[in-house]
């Protein structure tokens, strides 16, 4: 096995604004190996960087264009333009009704500025270190909400991977990843637009209550099928330990196993140092489950600096 990867998720989000260029400059300089991009489309159809379909919990949406929410109160980056993009500050995620901020200890809301970049830029600004450090990152671009959009009558993807493809990521090799929690979706990059391209079929967490959307992917079959158009998953980290046993000690589900024996990497999501499973005391106990416990190829994490860390100290491979 080779050593896991140190995934950035939203850059170094947990020290400064998620998907600011600001954050993936940490994030690089943390050594992490990739810096991931979430990817939404404007109005005039250019991919930007942003985690969610709607921007009032992470920017001054609100204050800067009053009036423009959708009937369900919320702010729609695809109701803007990129130039109404570009007005926007962003901050630390927080409570659009409230403002309070949704995790306090991070970097205060509303202090200094930051903006949304488009996907092109962020790809520039990462090559632009690359090429002055010498250090080689890749990038791990997620196609957000495709479904949605095409409703919306935007088909997102050709469109991620046209920019991609203009900065240099076609090959199987290059290092990327594109990852998409529509598994449809998934295996049309493949099938039907053509890409060569590295994907990661995401798979949600289980529910705690009705059907699980993602129930068929996490088994035996699933993983086969996953695996005719995939290279990896990125489960969420509670479909790997389900439980705990009376000792309090992890219970691991066969996830792993089963996408390894398939030639899947495996890299879960979201690992964060204020927010600790009962079966970690601290941060790098829960590394420690699953680098080396259940055999990872990779996670996201908030806290690069401190995964880093871990696996250059503590990774048994």
């Amino acid at each position: 096995m080779t050593r896991p990867i140190v995934i950035a998720h939203r850059g170094a989000s947990g020290y400064l604004p998620e998907h600011t260029l600001p954050a993936k400059a940490l994030a690089f300089g943390m050594g992490a190996d990739y810096l991931e991009q979430d990817v939404v489309l404007t109005k005039d159809r250019v991919p930007i960087v942003l985690h969610d379909i709607q921007l009032d919990e992470v920017t001054d949406v609100t204050t800067k264009f009053p009036g423009r929410a959708r009937a369900d109160g919320r702010y729609y980056a695809l109701d803007f333009t990129l130039a109404e993009i570009r007005e926007l500050q962003v901050h630390e995620r927080s409570d659009p009704a409230t403002g309070a901020a949704r995790s306090p200890s991070r970097f205060p809301v509303g202090k200094s500025r930051f903006e949304i970049p488009t996907l092109a830029e962020e790809i520039e600004f990462i090559q632009g270190l690359i090429h002055s450090t010498g250090r080689q990152v890749g990038i791990y671009p997620e196609i957000k909400s495709p479904r949605w959009h095409r409703d919306q009558g935007y088909d997102i993807s050709p469109i991620v991977i046209e920019v991609l493809a203009n900065y240099g990521y076609t090959q199987p090799d290059d290092r990327i990843y594109v990852q998409c929690f529509d598994a449809a979706e998934t295996r049309r990059l493949r099938d039907e637009i053509g890409t060569k391209l590295p994907l990661i079929q995401l798979i949600t967490a289980p529910p705690k209550s009705g059907d699980d959307p993602h129930a068929a992917l996490v088994t035996e079959e699933g993983l086969a099928r996953i695996a005719e158009y995939a290279q990896g998953i990125g489960p969420a980290y509670t479909r790997i330990v389900v439980s705990t046993d009376k000792t309090g000690e992890p219970v691991f589900s066969e996830l792993v196993e089963w996408a390894h024996r398939r030639g899947l990497a495996v890299h879960p999501y979201t690992f964060r140092a204020e927010v600790l499973p009962s079966y970690a005391a601290d941060f790098d106990g829960l590394m420690d489950v699953f680098l080396n416990r259940a055999g990872v190829d990779g996670l996201f994490t908030d806290f690069p600096d401190r995964t880093r860390d871990f696996v250059d100290r503590h990774v048994r491979r």
